[in-house]
């Protein structure tokens, strides 16, 4: 009788409760090639810092993603001789002090927005892929209002070798279907909360590219850190000391 298949069995003693109400996942960068990104909002003060001290205390790095004016104030009374946080993308994202654990071979992410209003979405991708050490090109107001300026900002990040595209747009969220019919590279289309009246929290934008007729994937309204770490992937090593480039 052949031998059943083995279970993967999930790692253990990497996971550190915090009080109440939170679980640190301390082998996410391990088991999945991101690092541990936590969202501001919707925690209290209390509870964010909280987390972070623990982070802190085990030297673990991570990102905090929309934190609150509050949040942000709390998090710099932690700073400390040799420990700052970075306040990146305006403030929208915040690097923990802390290693990563994360490795990521070289390789060229593209970013386009639509108009100038999506550019503060489009710069936590931006941010965090850079923090990660993913080289980033970008082009901003290449929209479909003006679609000449979408060829000539197209030629030049083509010259950079992208491997993906990330493509930001609100209103009727054109753009990252007609991205997706001019490049090889596989297109992510990131819908924004920006449009006036019906679908101007980026429900016609979300609609508009899940109804695509060229290949593209579509995250959620607004959703530019899951973006980012959807295109990291593409470039992580497993873990060891082999690489050539490690997020730190």
């Amino acid at each position: 009788m052949p031998a059943r298949p083995r279970r993967p069995v999930p790692p253990g003693g990497r996971e550190r409760r915090v009080g109440s109400y939170a679980r640190l996942d301390r082998d996410r960068a391990r088991r999945v090639g991101v690092p541990e990104v936590i969202l501001g909002e919707g925690k209290t003060v209390e509870h964010l810092v909280g987390i972070v001290r623990a982070l802190l205390d085990d030297r673990h790095g991570a990102f905090v993603s929309r934190p609150t004016a509050a949040q942000r104030r709390a998090l710099g009374r932690l700073e400390a001789p040799g420990r700052r946080f970075k306040f990146l993308a305006s403030g929208r994202l915040v690097r923990v002090p802390g290693a990563l654990d994360v490795r990521y071979r070289d390789g060229t992410v593209a970013l386009l927005a639509a108009g100038t209003s999506d550019v503060p979405i489009a710069e936590e991708a931006r941010a965090l892929l850079e923090e990660l050490g993913v080289t980033v090109v970008h082009a901003y107001d290449v929209g479909v209002a003006g679609l000449h300026r979408l060829f000539r900002a197209l030629a030049r990040l083509e010259r950079a070798g992208p491997e993906a595209y990330l493509v930001f747009a609100g209103r009727e969220g054109a753009l990252p279907t007609v991205v997706a019919g001019l490049v090889a590279s596989p297109v992510v289309g990131i819908p924004t909360s920006v449009g006036y009246g019906r679908g101007g929290r980026g429900e016609a934008a979300l609609s508009a590219m899940l109804q695509s007729c060229a290949p593209l994937a579509v995250v959620n309204i607004d959703a530019a850190v899951p973006a980012a770490l959807f295109a990291a992937q593409h470039f992580a090593l497993p873990p060891g000391p082999r690489g050539r480039r490690r997020a730190r």
